[in-house]
Order: C-alpha cells, then structure tokens, then sequence
C-alpha cells in the first residue's frame, strides 16, 4: 500500500493551527467578554487564563491528530478497484470500482503548492459521498495516478460494478 508524502503533514499542520487559533480566539475572547463586561458578575478570575489553556491544549491535541492521521492514510491501486484506507478516531476503508469511476481530476490549494504537493480527487457514480480525495502527493505522482486511474476507468468500462 502506498503512503502519502510526508511533506502533507506540513500542510495539515497549518491547516491544524490556523483552525486552533481562530477556536482559541474565540474561547479567549469569549472569556474576555465574559470577565470585563459584568455579563458575569461572579466570573472566576481564572476564567481567561483557564480558556487560554484549554485552547493550547485543543491546539496541541489537533496536532497529534495530524501526526496519527498521517500514520493511517495508505491507499493502494488494485486489479479492479481503488482501496482507500484514513481515519484517527474512525477508521474509513473506501473500496471505488474502477467502472464506477466518472472523473478524475487534480488539484492544488495555494498551501499545497507552497509545499509542491497536489490532491486527487476521484467522482463516481452515485449520490452519498460520490467523490473520494487522495491528498499529500507529489505533482507528478498526482499526473501519473489521474491518468492511471482514467485508463483503469476506461477499461473496465463495460463490466459490471456489482
């Protein structure tokens, strides 16, 4: 099974801290709000020091997450299907037939090309979660497995997907 490029991490980790940042901004200001407006009369006067420390560690926790998440992806081009596997707190194993497949595109987020990385993304047939996402991959192993994928599709398109 192939891993993804372990560059991704950096562009999860970003992602990670930014998101961490704007969850503490508003827990802190929040707590801020709280102490020095009298909203709340009584309020603690741990209250801005306790929400700053929740979001350090919600911040520190996002960032295990991204290392285990990392550890976990795998995916792997099969005789008649693509095998996904991903998932922290719940593991995800997506099976897409290849004659299910519909498109294949690519494609680069400004943070992914900052660290020369691409993301596939497979549509298939279907109405619940119809397309799938394989991030972390260098550009030119993004080209080869979009046109992998689009042969693959091609020639398993007369069998049947059941």
């Amino acid at each position: 099974m192939e891993r993804l490029t372990p560059r991704v991490r950096v562009v999860w980790l970003g992602l990670a801290i930014a998101r961490a940042a704007i969850l503490g901004g508003i827990l802190v200001g929040a707590a801020i709000v709280l102490t020095r407006t009298g909203v709340w009369e009584s309020a603690p006067a741990a209250l801005v020091p306790a929400a700053a420390g929740v979001a350090l560690l919600l911040a520190l926790l996002r960032v295990l997450v991204v290392w285990l998440r990392y550890g976990v992806w795998r995916f792997e081009l099969r005789d008649d299907d693509l095998y996904i596997e991903r998932g922290v707190f719940t593991r995800v194993k997506t099976v897409v037939p290849y004659v299910r497949v519909q498109h294949v595109d690519s494609r680069r987020s400004p943070l992914e090309r900052t660290t020369d990385l691409a993301t596939v993304v497979v549509y298939t047939a279907g109405s619940r979660s119809s397309d799938v996402a394989i991030p972390g991959l260098t550009p030119e192993r993004a080209e080869d497995l979009q046109e992998s994928l689009r042969r693959l599709a091609i020639e398993s398109a007369g069998e049947d997907a059941v």
